[in-house]
């Protein structure tokens, strides 16, 4: 009979039916680091979201036979250690790719609208003093017709792509940062920070998009451009934004991840100042936390764990 342990039960708000097969169930609404392996210990079947699942502990963990990541990035496994003991990591895809992009173009309407801006001038007083009936304190721009960049290829880039062509805008998909050749549908990286007005980061977090947005990134961007990142925070140089926005080398960004979360007490991100710019938005990583978006990764989520029970496991990243 297997044993299936969910480390983070909290970790999102949904009905999460028992799979069809013999199994014991544990769960635990969350975890820290320092609990994985002694609450793992005997367990057939790990769930994580978020909580790291470092080789040590893997190796400590003789019965483990699949770790069924309640999330599509799985940078918190450690998956050399997982290929190497023979553990299967089945990771969950397409759930979020309706209210992600709608997530990123709440963010780019409020941006490019100035709508934070507009806010706090009504707040003040200043349309109650016009002397006609709207105001021009602040500029707006439109989405159509500005040029969209795109990063990264899956089910959230494409859902971003297919809202930004109905708002008439010209899209562009990102080849890979120092790819060799620029494949049928992409542009070269490079051209993309230089023509976009507004760029979206869907990539995993690896070595190799560990700050992909840096300092010379920001700057090679106009600096009329928008960023948007609703992938994860360490894909971008938090100290190279942060000087961006406020010495004005792009002309804001709207965040749902940091590279710590939650965000300790003095994270540079959280800085009050940052914060109360009308040109950045950042929002504490619920770009995926539709009711309906939850609901269908929780049903994922068993049905990656039965298929790999029945033999026949799905979403497999090792």
């Amino acid at each position: 009979m297997e044993r299936i342990v969910y480390l983070e039960q909290a970790s999102m708000i949904a009905t999460v039916r028992r799979p069809a097969f013999a199994h014991a169930w544990v769960e635990y609404p969350a975890t820290t680091a320092d609990q994985v392996a002694e609450r793992l210990r005997g367990a057939s079947i790990a769930i994580v979201n978020k909580v790291p699942l470092p080789g040590a502990v893997i190796d400590s963990l003789p019965d483990l036979k699949m770790v069924a990541v309640a999330a599509t990035g799985t940078n918190v496994v450690d998956l050399d250690a997982c290929r190497r003991r023979g553990i299967v990591v089945s990771n969950i895809r397409g759930y979020a790719e309706q209210t992600v992009p709608e997530h990123v173009f709440a963010l780019l309407l409020g941006l490019s609208r100035n709508l934070f801006a507009w806010r706090e001038t009504v707040q003040a007083g200043r349309w109650q003093q016009a002397t006609q009936f709207c105001l021009f304190d602040h500029p707006i721009r439109d989405l159509h017709g500005a040029t969209l960049g795109v990063v990264g290829a899956g089910s959230l880039g494409n859902g971003v792509v297919r809202l930004g062509e109905a708002f008439g805008m010209r899209v562009l998909r990102a080849e890979r940062k120092g790819a060799d050749g620029v494949r049928p549908g992409y542009t070269a990286f490079a051209e993309v920070l230089a023509q976009a007005d507004a760029i979206s980061l869907h990539c995993p977090l690896s070595e190799a998009t560990h700050h992909l947005i840096g300092e010379p990134e920001l700057r090679a961007m106009k600096r009329s451009a928008l960023l948007i990142n609703t992938a994860r925070g360490g894909i971008v140089d938090e100290a190279a934004l942060i000087r961006a926005l406020r010495e004005g080398w792009i002309a804001g960004a709207g965040f749902d991840v940091v590279t710590a979360e939650p965000p300790p007490v003095g994270h540079p991100m959280l800085d009050p100042a940052l914060l109360a710019l009308p040109n950045f938005i950042l929002t504490p990583h619920v770009a995926w936390a539709s009711r309906p978006a939850m609901q269908a990764l929780a049903d994922q989520l068993i049905d990656n764990i039965e298929a790999f029970v029945a033999g026949q496991p799905r979403n497999v990243v090792t």
